[in-house]
């Protein structure tokens, strides 16, 4: 059941009225047409000014808002200034055609640079930080400046320097599911939501901060969540504003977008990279230097961590003596920026592998080779999500991955770069990349990172498992189950996961960073150790044997686990007599409550060799053969697994070749607005066939991981788009510094290189 599945009697249906400006002021508003139809109304004027941001997953003190539930002075066109609610979606939507308004229609920014330039209109005059009111600079909503080392020097003694200006693209996430929230208001004054969410606890938060409402008050029932990619990893824009709609009818409200009207509601962040980078002629990395300009959008859905993302995503590929680092998070009046699976890792990550490749062939050393005089591995420090997320790496299958992905793909049989003729010209490249899992780290720091689990034993030797931990799709809770059910030695089939909600469950952060084995999942292996020592407990009484030479089996045939004394004839119990007996004698339920903060967020690393081939005379460049190797510890779900393999390459082949969000300058509407007939995805049939396309897994083990475990989500996607340009250019002997490249940035490429 996902959120737009759930009806409950007297429900209304609601739609938003939103600017058709990038940028505007209303002058008058006129709901009385929408109201004479029997429409409830709400507008800007009548919802909470409370200025809040949407994501909760940082300390107060790097939390910037400037969001509100509806505007008077609207930033993108599709930002949201009323809503209605009727008895049918097509009389909310005659209602909403009712209404008047009239706008003032002021100048907009399209383009991070330009809006950054001095005597711009500023979007937002002043953002609050904590209770703070911070002045807001030639757009820039909050910078990040980190200095180690002598950059100077560094360059100096380097003897080869490359220096680049990369941009990326502005993606939809293209997940399944659109955003949607059924609110139904109580008679004690709360409120019973289902929403879209990756967090049910922080919309619960976020609606108490807004509303007032008690939290005690406020329940978020977990729905089924239909993909997301980080699309929902803050409260969506429609919760809040069905909220006010449901309190002020008194009837329980439904929102759903359309396909289109989600197009409007979120994106990636398009980011600007000035990078340069200086080696050694021996092959060593001797300085970096990195400019990184990122386009926010209209409002900040925590930009200031994604500066330190972006930093620590660069710092933590390759080792960097010396370095320098500025960057700016910058408003335009565009559909805001939201995480997009890798949090800016894949887009530094395209930038730097470019790089790599660039100055391995100045040093004409085998770029491989390259990579692992260079890379960050075993030992080494890394700052996962930024300079206050520091963690030691202790597994890493980075050599494994580089070693035997250039075996099976055949790299030492690849084409010279440019050195091919013909019509189609083939290429080889290679990627590689890491990501966290979790946000873990051994201090506190500025973001909040833990989760919580419940378990409890029922009298028939089953397993009620209670979390608020969100699962993408991405077989999260199956990953749980498993872990239980192997700690404490019962068929798979008795772990029950409960469908919950934020009454019943303790707090959990969020399902992002590719925490959802690693830290979801370690907060359930420490539940289950806990159930389990209560189980041996109680058994030990009954069999009179000491707990700790007890072991349990899972005994398919009985349907249950069996506690036994190894080596004694006769000697065991099952899980199920344990409870009942313990039911009988008042002794109590066998349960436990845990939550855990992992004191690492160790990386998961990634690699990608891929086979690609270029028709010169149209551009379209075709895959061929696809090698992927992951660093992810213990597989707990193999087949799931190797599937984010496939779906994360299939989103980075995409945001390599095909995807971008182009607004038009003068209306600032989106040239291509329609999910079906303009904004183009690949298909299974612009994939490899599963022959060519081969995944396999290094043999690491993690020691904070539960049973060795680490996370695969965002890893799967990042280093796609490096391996693919490099490929690229392995066929053409032509770079490429803007993403998609599509065949129109190809052929006049080639066009350019024929003219010399």
């Amino acid at each position: 059941m996902y959120a737009s599945d759930i009806s409950l009697p007297h429900m209304l249906h609601a739609r938003v009225l939103k600017s058709p400006h990038p940028r505007a002021r209303v002058r008058s508003i006129d709901v009385s047409g929408a109201e004479a139809m029997g429409a409830v109304a709400v507008t800007f004027e009548e919802t909470p000014n409370v200025r809040f941001c949407p994501r909760l997953v940082s300390t107060p003190e790097a939390t910037y808002k400037d969001w509100l539930v509806l505007t008077g002075e609207p930033l993108y066109v599709g930002e949201p200034i009323a809503a209605v609610a009727a008895e049918t979606e097509e009389e909310a939507q005659r209602a909403l055609e009712a209404i008047e308004v009239e706008f003032d229609v002021g100048e907009a920014s399209f383009d991070a640079l330009d809006s950054m330039k001095p005597g711009k209109p500023l979007l937002h005059r002043t953002v609050l930080l904590k209770d703070d009111e911070i002045e807001v600079e030639n757009n820039v909503g909050c910078e990040l400046e980190i200095e180690e080392g002598n950059i100077e020097a560094g360059f100096a003694g380097s003897d080869v320097v490359v220096e680049r200006e990369y941009r990326t693209n502005r993606r939809y996430h293209d997940q399944l599911e659109t955003k949607s929230v059924v609110v139904n208001p109580q008679p004690n004054g709360g409120i019973t939501l289902w929403n879209t969410t990756q967090t049910i606890h922080n919309t619960r938060l976020l609606l108490h901060q807004i509303f007032g409402i008690p939290m005690g008050k406020i329940n978020v029932k977990k729905a089924a969540l239909g993909g997301s990619f980080g699309s929902s990893i803050q409260t969506n824009v429609v919760v809040p504003i069905a909220v006010a709609l449901a309190l002020k009818a008194g009837r329980p409200v439904r929102l759903s977008y359309t396909r289109e009207e989600d197009l409007y509601d979120h994106v990636s962040y398009q980011m600007i990279f000035r990078l340069k980078t200086g080696a050694t002629r021996d092959g060593k990395l001797k300085a970096g230097r990195l400019e990184a300009f990122l386009d926010i959008g209209a409002h900040q859905i925590q930009a200031y961590p994604l500066l330190g993302c972006v930093v620590g995503w660069w710092v933590s590929l390759y080792k960097l003596p010396n370095m320098k680092y500025v960057g700016k998070a910058v408003y335009t009046n565009k559909v805001p920026s939201c995480a997009f699976r890798g949090y800016g890792n894949p887009q530094i990550t395209w930038a730097v592998e470019s790089t790599m490749d660039e100055l391995a062939e100045a040093l004409d050393i085998d770029p491989i080779e390259f990579r692992l005089r260079n890379y960050v591995g075993m030992g080494d420090i890394f700052w996962g999500q930024g300079p206050k997320v520091k963690s030691v790496i202790r597994s890493c299958g980075v050599e494994e991955i580089l070693r035997k992905g250039a075996k099976l793909i055949g790299w030492g049989d690849r084409p010279r770069p440019g050195e091919q003729k013909g019509r189609y010209r083939r290429g080889i490249g290679m990627g590689r990349g890491f990501h966290t899992s979790s946000a873990g780290a051994a201090v506190p720091s500025t973001v909040v990172d833990y989760s919580g689990a419940m378990l409890k034993v029922n009298e028939d030797g089953t397993l009620d498992y209670v979390t608020a931990m969100m699962d993408c799709g991405g077989g999260t809770m199956d990953a749980h189950a498993k872990i239980i059910a192997e700690e404490i030695g019962v068929p798979l089939e008795n772990v029950n996961v409960v469908i919950a909600d934020t009454q019943t469950t303790v707090y959990d952060v969020n399902t992002h960073a590719s925490r959802g084995v690693y830290a979801g999942g370690g907060a359930a292996h420490k539940v289950a150790k806990k159930v389990k020592e209560k189980i041996l407990d109680y058994a030990a009484k009954l069999l009179d044997a000491y707990p700790h030479t007890l072991k349990i089996r899972p005994d398919e045939g009985l349907g249950q686990g069996v506690v036994y004394a190894e080596g004694v004839e006769g000697r065991e119990i099952t899980i199920g007599e344990i409870t009942s007996t313990a039911r009988y004698k008042n002794w109590g339920t066998i349960a436990a409550v845990e939550s855990l903060r992992q004191g690492s967020c160790p990386p998961h690393f990634t690699g990608y060799f891929v086979e690609v081939e270029v028709d010169t005379e149209t551009g379209v460049a075709k895959l061929g053969r696809v090698v992927a190797g992951a660093d992810i510890g213990t597989v707990i779900n193999p087949i799931l697994a190797a599937g984010q393999i496939h779906g994360g390459f299939a989103m980075g082949w995409s945001m390599t070749t095909l995807e971008d969000t182009a607004y038009d300058p003068v209306t600032g509407c989106l040239m291509n607005r329609g999910f079906v007939t303009d904004y183009k995805l690949p298909t299974s049939r612009d994939m490899p066939p599963l022959d060519d396309f081969t995944v396999f897994f290094a043999d690491t083990y993690e020691p904070t991981g539960p049973f060795g475990a680490k996370g695969v989500g965002e890893g799967a996607l990042n280093p796609v788009a490096g391996a693919v340009a490099n490929a690229i250019y392995d066929a053409l002997g032509i770079r490429f510094f803007e993403l998609p490249i599509t065949p129109s940035k190809i052929l006049k490429a080639l066009g350019e290189k024929e003219d010399g």
